[in-house]
């Protein structure tokens, strides 16, 4: 990978994306920043057209992918009762929290940068939400061989001998495919070593074919200089990602498309997002 380990400005979607699940009866109230509040009402303008011309916007696929990722995680729960999650770059996602709730028997740890995880642990404590089996822990996915890499924290937190799920939402698109996959190769890797190994994630793919296009590429133009962070789009078919996927060393591979997965309206030119399951 680069040797730009620093991703810490990608949280700044952290603070909307916690608002909008709150705001849409996903997650507690400690879970909305004031951050995040200022953002969503900043963005209400531009969502209200983006809604009207495109027939999508953030909130759409944010509630999307949420929704799918969620399915997919109660049904690998359901087929696996001793289940271990880990949850990278975590940020204000409620998902632990409810999974904890539920299932309290479940080893959820979340990760992410040093100051997410900082905030994450002072929220959940504030909800008596960290105990023997929720947990939050510092991960930067781009360093290896280090108490913080993805290595670590698997082999320090998780046993081997029981299946484990790797989540990361709203992630992979702030790196180049290139980048990403090399992740998705020590991933599947570390994955490889563990009773079963699965992998669930948004991916944002290419949209040249949209009839919106230029509309949305002016708003993915809008999220960089926000966010101070590039956003790409990877894969122009299904069937591109589940090569790649299968290439970096994940056996099944399948794409989800919100469209035809999710009983809400379908959006206007197709879905913005994909869910990939992942299995080694």
């Amino acid at each position: 990978m680069n040797n730009n380990k620093d991703t810490s400005s990608i949280s700044f979607t952290a603070h909307y994306t916690g608002y909008i699940w709150y705001k849409n009866k996903l997650s507690n109230r400690a879970f909305a920043t004031q951050k995040g509040f200022v953002l969503y009402q900043l963005l209400r303008p531009i969502e209200v057209l983006a809604k009207l011309f495109i027939g999508s916007d953030i909130k759409t696929t944010l509630l999307q992918r949420h929704q799918l990722i969620d399915r997919e995680l109660t049904q690998l729960i359901l087929l696996h009762p001793d289940l271990q999650i880990l949850e990278l770059a975590c940020g204000l996602s409620p998902r632990g929290w409810r999974i904890n709730q539920k299932y309290p028997y479940i080893t959820y740890v979340e990760a992410d940068l040093v100051g997410m995880a900082s905030q994450k642990q002072q929220l959940l404590n504030g909800l008596e939400g960290i105990n023997a089996n929720h947990k939050v822990h510092t991960c930067n996915i781009l360093i290896e061989d280090e108490i913080q890499s993805l290595e670590a924290v698997l082999k320090r937190e998780f046993d081997s001998n029981k299946p484990i799920l790797v989540i990361t939402e709203g992630l992979v698109n702030y790196f180049k495919l290139e980048d990403i996959s090399l992740f998705w190769q020590r991933l599947s890797k570390s994955l490889s070593q563990f009773a079963a190994g699965f992998y669930l994630t948004d991916v944002y793919p290419k949209v040249t074919q949209h009839r919106f296009y230029h509309w949305i590429e002016l708003a993915n133009k809008s999220l960089k200089v926000s966010s101070k962070s590039s956003f790409m789009m990877h894969f122009a078919s299904r069937d591109e990602a589940q090569t790649c996927l299968n290439n970096c060393g994940f056996k099944q591979v399948t794409v989800f498309n919100p469209d035809e997965e999710l009983s809400q309206e379908k959006t206007k030119g197709g879905a913005l997002v994909w869910v990939m399951r992942c299995e080694i």
